[in-house]
């Protein structure tokens, strides 16, 4: 069970990073719940898709799936400066408020967690549990970084939604570099 814990913290930092940039730009308790609850649900999500998918499958995704959540970030990220800089006129939420990014950074910060879905057969736990541990842990820290981002956000003024791209930007050039 230690194992699972520590692999679901490793997991989240990903998630704990992002929902710092989101939170940047300004989120309310909808958004919030938003976050945590997508983020979650593709962080448990993945594991579980990965042990579905077999190992010819998802050994051969394994391999470049890093590269792929890693540039939906960088692309995530780039959007949202572009958005910061030239807002359309249709454009009156903060961009951390868009369902469709959210679920596109979800996707990207866990595509890599098919591999991890084999690691979770070898381990004596059930899946439902290590789905639950991995969600759980994924939603608590994506709290966390979003509360984090939201005080530094208070700090940065306009300038948040900026900074929130860039740090996308960083991630997603933390996992392509294999960092996180």
């Amino acid at each position: 069970m230690l194992a699972l814990l520590l692999v679901a913290c490793a997991l989240g930092l990903s998630n704990f990073a992002a929902a710092i940039g989101i939170g940047v730009s300004g989120t309310g308790t909808r958004t919030r719940l938003r976050v945590g609850i997508i983020f979650g649900i593709f962080e448990a999500g993945m594991p579980v898709a990965g042990l579905a998918l077999g190992r010819g499958l998802a050994g051969s995704l394994g391999h470049s799936a890093h590269w792929a959540g890693a540039a939906l970030l960088i692309a995530t990220g780039a959007y949202g400066l572009i958005q910061a800089r030239w807002p359309g006129p249709a454009e009156d939420q903060p961009p951390s408020q868009h369902a469709g990014r959210l679920v596109i950074t979800g996707f990207a910060l866990s595509i890599d967690n098919l591999a991890v879905g084999f690691a979770l057969g070898t381990y004596h736990l059930g899946l439902a549990v290590s789905a639950a541990v991995i969600g759980g842990v994924s939603v608590a820290m994506s709290l966390v970084g979003l509360e984090l981002g939201a005080r530094i956000g208070i700090r940065t003024g306009r300038y948040g939604e900026y900074l929130g791209a860039a740090i996308l930007l960083l991630v997603g050039a933390a996992i392509a570099a294999g960092l996180i």
